[in-house]
């Protein structure tokens, strides 16, 4: 995966995010938000997979089990929605971990519901050496 495209990604999730932010408002529950950014996507001709499985591996890639993302984008981004007041570290924490057990590089945490839509990359890299 390039990053130019990566970083391309992100900015459509970004605008498009802002868009439905814009138009809907704080106040729905995260399945709307889910729903209209995968539709609106979509209609970019975008790769979209809502709660889509992914498997968790251990260090030595035992298969531990299995979460849902969000959003899979282009099967390469992972996007976790909150619709709550504020991002709490527990937010932030339970996105990296995604990102760790399931050996996807970036992942966006985007907030619908507060005033202001909250929107952050964050990224994952796997190294060489394990650790």
């Amino acid at each position: 995966m390039k990053w130019d495209h990566i970083n391309q990604l992100c900015d459509v999730v970004r605008e498009t995010s802002f868009a439905i932010h814009k138009y809907h408002r704080n106040g729905h529950l995260e399945k709307v938000y889910e729903n209209a950014l995968g539709h609106r996507l979509r209609k970019l001709e975008l790769g979209v997979e809502q709660q889509h499985p992914l498997t968790v591996y251990d260090e030595d890639g035992t298969i531990l089990g299995e979460y849902f993302a969000d959003l899979l984008i282009e099967g390469c981004l992972i996007v976790e929605l909150k619709a709550c007041k504020s991002v709490a570290d527990e937010h932030i924490a339970q996105l990296l971990g995604y990102l760790k057990s399931s050996r996807i590089e970036t992942g966006l945490l985007v907030n619908f519901g507060a005033a202001k839509l909250h929107i952050k990359k964050y990224l994952m890299t796997v190294s060489e050496s394990g650790s």
